[in-house]
């Protein structure tokens, strides 16, 4: 098996890298194999790469569909589990507007929870690894962390050079 090349460039602005990346594209380095850091928030519009995938809708379906449960039971059940009925005017005894409202808050509980508890997973922190960094990203650059095993270290590297990138060096793994 060929040996993984591990190198990390130092771009001095968005429009560099982007070019960077399609060059990479255009000598056989695929998607899975770059990684773009930054300190700032990119989309993948703004490289031309793919969509992200995330866990993070199918994870507040989940939860909406939960919480839903629970209000169900709090607005359904609830009553009935008392030794004796209150009985509030002429009222039913499980009225209709208020067990929307306790439908609704609970539904979105549910689903505002699973989100920030999928979003803080799906972000793996805390992470408590040595990364693959360079200082200069807090700076406001952008590096790209390309990690390849089929396509020569040379080439990787010429490409990112004629791409504008200000350094390209083997990425090292260090605590934050």
């Amino acid at each position: 098996m060929a040996e993984v090349v591990d190198l990390l460039a130092v771009f001095p602005d968005l429009e560099p890298a982007a070019n960077a990346i399609e060059n990479l594209r255009s000598i056989g380095v695929h998607d899975d194999c770059m990684n773009i850091i930054s300190g700032i928030p990119v989309t993948e519009a703004m490289l031309g790469r793919p969509n992200a995938w995330s866990n993070v809708p199918r994870i507040a379906v989940g939860g909406s569909i939960l919480g839903f449960g629970v209000g169900y039971f709090l607005a359904f059940v609830a009553p009935y589990l008392y030794p004796y009925p209150i009985q509030v005017g002429t009222q039913a005894y499980v009225p209709g507007p208020p067990s929307v409202v306790v439908l609704f808050e609970m539904t979105m509980l549910g689903m505002l929870l699973s989100t920030f508890l999928g979003v803080f997973l799906d972000s793996y922190f805390p992470n408590y690894r040595p990364m693959k960094y360079v200082a200069e990203i807090s700076d406001g650059k952008i590096a790209i962390l390309v990690e390849c095993s089929h396509v020569d270290e040379k080439k990787i590297t010429d490409t990112l050079k004629k791409s504008g990138a200000e350094s390209v060096n083997p990425a090292e793994a260090q605590h934050l």
